[in-house]
């Protein structure tokens, strides 16, 4: 009887071997899936971290960089009043309307404090205005309405204006500096100061704008 017990326990020999065989295969291929995976997950993790030092220095050259807002007088002048001499009397007096533009390139509004603009004729300053305060918002362009009287009072010589208005012109420089502070996200803020240096020819006969230039 025990012959036969111990023939029957031989086949079962096999079996344990190959059971053994197929728990370290399947032990390799679970460690061999948890190697790729975490292949996987290290790729991803580098493939974000290049991606977000993308995003932050895209917008820090962008949305976080702060550029000077521009400002320009307007080329929509409307006179109210114009009286110009002659070559041999040279004189002017002169009142328009007309627009001071204020460009803000920036992704964040630009708050400006009230200033002067300056007139002048070759010089010498014939008239002045104020542009009041305000703000000009994000990527936007403010447009500030003033009317504008200058006149050759304060000229001490008209020689150049003879030569001039016997041509058939008046050439007018403006002036302005704007002083102000331009937001990002809320928080943060950077003192910005705007420039205007526009020059204007005003052609007489007709009293229209013959060019507009701005640096």
């Amino acid at each position: 009887m025990a012959e036969k017990m111990n023939q029957q326990e031989y086949p079962l020999a096999p079996a344990t071997r190959q059971s053994r065989s197929d728990e370290e295969s399947g032990t390799l291929r679970s460690e061999e899936l948890k190697r790729k995976k975490r292949i996987k997950l290290a790729i991803y993790i580098a493939a974000f971290a290049v991606f977000q030092t993308i995003v932050i220095l895209v917008f820090a050259l962008t949305v976080m960089r702060v550029k000077t807002p521009k400002v320009r007088l307007g080329t929509d002048v409307t006179f109210r009043n114009f009286s110009a001499g002659t070559q041999a009397s040279p004189s002017f007096d002169l009142s328009f309307t007309t627009q001071v533009g204020i460009k803000n390139t920036n992704f964040g509004p630009y708050k400006f404090d009230s200033t002067i603009a300056t007139f002048m004729y070759q010089g010498v300053t014939v008239g002045q205005v104020t542009i009041p305060k305000g703000k000009a918002g994000l990527r936007s362009t403010k447009k500030v309405g003033v009317i504008v009287n200058v006149d050759s009072n304060t000229l001490s010589s008209t020689a150049g204006l003879g030569s001039e208005l016997g041509a058939g012109v008046l050439t007018l420089n403006s002036q302005a500096k704007l002083s102000g502070k331009v937001e990002l996200m809320f928080v943060m803020k950077k003192k910005k100061s705007a420039e205007m240096n526009c020059t204007m020819t005003i052609e007489v006969a007709t009293t229209a704008i013959q060019s507009m230039s701005c640096e």
